[in-house]
Protein backbone atom coordinates (compact mmCIF):
# COMPACT_ATOMS: atom_id res chain seq x y z
CA UNK A 1 0.00 0.00 0.00
CA UNK A 2 1.36 3.42 -0.94
CA UNK A 3 0.77 5.94 1.83
CA UNK A 4 0.72 9.65 1.01
CA UNK A 5 2.92 12.18 2.79
CA UNK A 6 0.12 14.66 3.55
CA UNK A 7 -1.13 15.50 7.03
CA UNK A 8 -1.88 12.53 9.23
CA UNK A 9 -5.57 13.39 9.44
CA UNK A 10 -6.06 13.84 5.71
CA UNK A 11 -4.29 10.56 4.96
CA UNK A 12 -6.29 8.77 7.65
CA UNK A 13 -9.61 10.04 6.29
CA UNK A 14 -8.73 9.19 2.69
CA UNK A 15 -7.75 5.66 3.71
CA UNK A 16 -10.93 5.32 5.75
CA UNK A 17 -13.15 6.41 2.87
CA UNK A 18 -11.41 4.11 0.39
CA UNK A 19 -11.68 1.15 2.74
CA UNK A 20 -15.27 2.01 3.57
CA UNK A 21 -16.30 1.76 -0.07
CA UNK A 22 -14.86 -1.73 -0.05
CA UNK A 23 -17.05 -2.51 2.96
CA UNK A 24 -20.18 -2.19 0.82
CA UNK A 25 -19.25 -5.46 -0.88
CA UNK A 26 -18.89 -7.21 2.45
CA UNK A 27 -22.27 -6.02 3.67
CA UNK A 28 -23.99 -7.17 0.49
CA UNK A 29 -22.20 -10.54 0.46
CA UNK A 30 -23.04 -11.14 4.10
CA UNK A 31 -26.72 -10.44 3.47
CA UNK A 32 -26.88 -12.67 0.42
CA UNK A 33 -25.09 -15.41 2.38
CA UNK A 34 -27.98 -15.51 4.84
CA UNK A 35 -26.96 -13.11 7.61
CA UNK A 36 -29.43 -10.42 8.62
CA UNK A 37 -28.48 -6.77 8.98
CA UNK A 38 -27.75 -6.98 12.73
CA UNK A 39 -25.60 -10.08 12.34
CA UNK A 40 -23.68 -8.39 9.54
CA UNK A 41 -23.15 -5.29 11.68
CA UNK A 42 -21.94 -7.49 14.56
CA UNK A 43 -19.39 -9.16 12.30
CA UNK A 44 -17.97 -5.80 11.25
CA UNK A 45 -17.96 -4.24 14.72
CA UNK A 46 -16.60 -7.21 16.64
CA UNK A 47 -14.39 -8.96 14.09
CA UNK A 48 -13.33 -5.79 12.25
CA UNK A 49 -10.84 -7.37 9.90
CA UNK A 50 -11.87 -7.17 6.28
CA UNK A 51 -10.03 -10.24 5.05
CA UNK A 52 -11.24 -12.33 7.99
CA UNK A 53 -14.82 -11.18 7.51
CA UNK A 54 -14.78 -12.07 3.81
CA UNK A 55 -13.22 -15.45 4.62
CA UNK A 56 -15.87 -16.18 7.26
CA UNK A 57 -18.79 -15.27 5.02
CA UNK A 58 -17.34 -16.99 1.94
CA UNK A 59 -16.85 -20.32 3.75
CA UNK A 60 -20.16 -20.09 5.64
CA UNK A 61 -22.03 -19.44 2.39
CA UNK A 62 -20.79 -22.74 0.94
CA UNK A 63 -22.05 -24.96 3.75
CA UNK A 64 -24.21 -23.01 6.18
CA UNK A 65 -24.14 -23.95 9.85
CA UNK A 66 -22.26 -27.18 9.10
CA UNK A 67 -19.36 -25.11 7.75
CA UNK A 68 -19.26 -22.83 10.83
CA UNK A 69 -16.12 -24.42 12.39
CA UNK A 70 -14.28 -24.12 9.08
CA UNK A 71 -15.52 -20.55 8.64
CA UNK A 72 -14.26 -19.54 12.09
CA UNK A 73 -10.89 -21.18 11.53
CA UNK A 74 -10.53 -19.63 8.08
CA UNK A 75 -11.24 -16.18 9.49
CA UNK A 76 -8.68 -16.75 12.23
CA UNK A 77 -6.01 -17.88 9.78
CA UNK A 78 -6.52 -14.79 7.62
CA UNK A 79 -6.57 -12.43 10.60
CA UNK A 80 -3.63 -13.87 12.51
CA UNK A 81 -1.34 -11.34 10.85
CA UNK A 82 -2.93 -8.64 13.01
CA UNK A 83 -1.36 -10.29 16.03
CA UNK A 84 2.08 -9.81 14.53
CA UNK A 85 1.21 -6.18 13.77
CA UNK A 86 0.31 -5.73 17.44
CA UNK A 87 3.71 -6.99 18.56
CA UNK A 88 5.45 -4.30 16.51
CA UNK A 89 2.98 -1.51 17.28
CA UNK A 90 2.65 -1.94 21.07
CA UNK A 91 6.05 -0.40 21.92
CA UNK A 92 5.26 2.65 19.76
CA UNK A 93 1.76 3.22 21.13
CA UNK A 94 2.22 2.17 24.75
CA UNK A 95 -1.54 2.00 25.42
CA UNK A 96 -2.74 1.41 28.97
CA UNK A 97 -5.96 0.19 30.51
CA UNK A 98 -8.99 0.17 28.24
CA UNK A 99 -6.93 1.82 25.50
CA UNK A 100 -5.10 -1.49 25.10
CA UNK A 101 -8.40 -3.16 24.18
CA UNK A 102 -9.26 -0.39 21.72
CA UNK A 103 -5.76 -0.47 20.24
CA UNK A 104 -6.04 -4.23 19.71
CA UNK A 105 -9.35 -3.77 17.89
CA UNK A 106 -7.92 -1.07 15.63
CA UNK A 107 -4.73 -2.94 14.76
CA UNK A 108 -5.33 -3.65 11.07
CA UNK A 109 -3.44 -3.36 7.78
CA UNK A 110 -4.37 0.28 7.22
CA UNK A 111 -3.65 1.68 10.68
CA UNK A 112 -0.33 -0.15 10.80
CA UNK A 113 0.65 1.00 7.31
CA UNK A 114 -0.10 4.68 7.96
CA UNK A 115 1.62 4.61 11.34
CA UNK A 116 4.82 3.00 10.09
CA UNK A 117 4.96 5.45 7.18
CA UNK A 118 5.39 8.42 9.51
CA UNK A 119 8.76 9.53 10.82
CA UNK A 120 8.24 10.91 14.33
CA UNK A 121 6.82 8.93 17.28
CA UNK A 122 4.03 11.48 17.72
CA UNK A 123 2.94 11.20 14.09
CA UNK A 124 3.17 7.43 14.25
CA UNK A 125 0.77 7.37 17.19
CA UNK A 126 -1.59 9.82 15.49
CA UNK A 127 -1.39 7.84 12.25
CA UNK A 128 -2.45 4.68 14.04
CA UNK A 129 -5.34 6.15 16.02
CA UNK A 130 -6.71 8.46 13.32
CA UNK A 131 -6.56 5.79 10.65
CA UNK A 132 -7.93 3.02 12.85
CA UNK A 133 -10.91 5.12 13.93
CA UNK A 134 -11.48 6.44 10.40
CA UNK A 135 -11.53 2.97 8.88
CA UNK A 136 -13.74 1.66 11.70
CA UNK A 137 -16.34 4.38 11.18
CA UNK A 138 -16.45 4.29 7.37
CA UNK A 139 -16.20 0.50 7.18
CA UNK A 140 -19.16 -0.02 9.50
CA UNK A 141 -21.28 2.64 7.83
CA UNK A 142 -20.58 1.03 4.46
CA UNK A 143 -21.34 -2.40 5.90
CA UNK A 144 -24.79 -1.24 6.96
CA UNK A 145 -25.47 0.20 3.52
CA UNK A 146 -24.20 -2.95 1.82
CA UNK A 147 -26.28 -5.20 4.08
CA UNK A 148 -29.44 -3.25 3.28
CA UNK A 149 -28.57 -3.30 -0.43
CA UNK A 150 -27.86 -7.03 -0.30
CA UNK A 151 -31.31 -7.66 1.13
CA UNK A 152 -32.82 -6.42 -2.11
CA UNK A 153 -30.54 -8.44 -4.39
CA UNK A 154 -31.97 -11.73 -5.57
CA UNK A 155 -28.68 -12.61 -7.24
CA UNK A 156 -25.39 -10.90 -6.29
CA UNK A 157 -23.81 -12.21 -9.50
CA UNK A 158 -25.63 -9.46 -11.39
CA UNK A 159 -23.30 -6.90 -9.81
CA UNK A 160 -20.29 -9.19 -9.51
CA UNK A 161 -20.52 -9.21 -5.70
CA UNK A 162 -20.23 -12.99 -5.60
CA UNK A 163 -16.61 -12.65 -6.71
CA UNK A 164 -15.68 -9.93 -4.22
CA UNK A 165 -14.65 -12.33 -1.45
CA UNK A 166 -12.36 -14.33 -3.69
CA UNK A 167 -10.89 -11.13 -5.13
CA UNK A 168 -10.30 -9.72 -1.65
CA UNK A 169 -8.48 -12.81 -0.45
CA UNK A 170 -6.40 -12.97 -3.63
CA UNK A 171 -5.42 -9.33 -3.19
CA UNK A 172 -4.20 -10.08 0.32
CA UNK A 173 -1.81 -12.81 -0.80
CA UNK A 174 -0.77 -11.39 -4.19
CA UNK A 175 2.30 -9.50 -2.88
CA UNK A 176 3.52 -12.75 -1.29
CA UNK A 177 3.24 -14.93 -4.41
CA UNK A 178 5.26 -12.74 -6.74
CA UNK A 179 8.45 -14.53 -5.72
CA UNK A 180 9.29 -18.14 -6.52
CA UNK A 181 8.86 -19.40 -2.94
CA UNK A 182 5.44 -17.80 -2.56
CA UNK A 183 4.35 -19.08 -5.98
CA UNK A 184 5.29 -22.67 -5.05
CA UNK A 185 3.42 -22.49 -1.77
CA UNK A 186 0.33 -20.89 -3.31
CA UNK A 187 0.19 -23.34 -6.21
CA UNK A 188 0.48 -26.32 -3.87
CA UNK A 189 -2.26 -24.97 -1.60
CA UNK A 190 -4.62 -24.33 -4.52
CA UNK A 191 -4.08 -27.77 -6.05
CA UNK A 192 -4.53 -29.49 -2.68
CA UNK A 193 -7.72 -27.56 -1.95
CA UNK A 194 -9.22 -28.30 -5.36
CA UNK A 195 -8.48 -32.04 -5.14
CA UNK A 196 -9.66 -32.31 -1.55
CA UNK A 197 -12.93 -30.54 -2.41
CA UNK A 198 -13.90 -33.77 -4.20
CA UNK A 199 -13.90 -35.77 -0.97
CA UNK A 200 -14.22 -33.34 1.99
CA UNK A 201 -17.17 -31.21 3.20
CA UNK A 202 -17.33 -27.54 2.23
CA UNK A 203 -14.78 -25.35 3.95
CA UNK A 204 -12.41 -28.07 5.09
CA UNK A 205 -10.43 -28.32 1.82
CA UNK A 206 -9.38 -24.70 2.34
CA UNK A 207 -8.18 -25.43 5.87
CA UNK A 208 -6.25 -28.53 4.86
CA UNK A 209 -4.76 -26.72 1.87
CA UNK A 210 -3.70 -23.85 4.12
CA UNK A 211 -2.12 -26.27 6.58
CA UNK A 212 -0.18 -27.93 3.78
CA UNK A 213 1.00 -24.52 2.57
CA UNK A 214 2.18 -23.56 6.07
CA UNK A 215 4.08 -26.85 6.37
CA UNK A 216 5.77 -26.45 2.98
CA UNK A 217 6.63 -22.83 3.72
CA UNK A 218 8.18 -23.78 7.06
CA UNK A 219 10.33 -26.52 5.48
CA UNK A 220 11.47 -24.33 2.58
CA UNK A 221 12.31 -21.40 4.85
CA UNK A 222 14.37 -23.62 7.16
CA UNK A 223 16.24 -24.91 4.13
CA UNK A 224 17.23 -21.35 3.22
CA UNK A 225 18.62 -20.55 6.67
Amino acid sequence: MSIGRGSVRSVAISVGVATGIYGISFGALSATAGFDVWQTIALSVLMFSGGSQFAFVAVFATGGVSALPAAITSAWLVGIRNGFYALSMAPKLGPKGLLRVLAAQLTIDESTAVSTSRETPDEQRKGFWFTGLSVFIFWNLATIFGAILGGFLSDPKVFGLDAAAAAALFALVWPRIQNSLGAIIATTAVLASVLLSLVLPSGFPVLVGASIAVGIGFVLERGRI
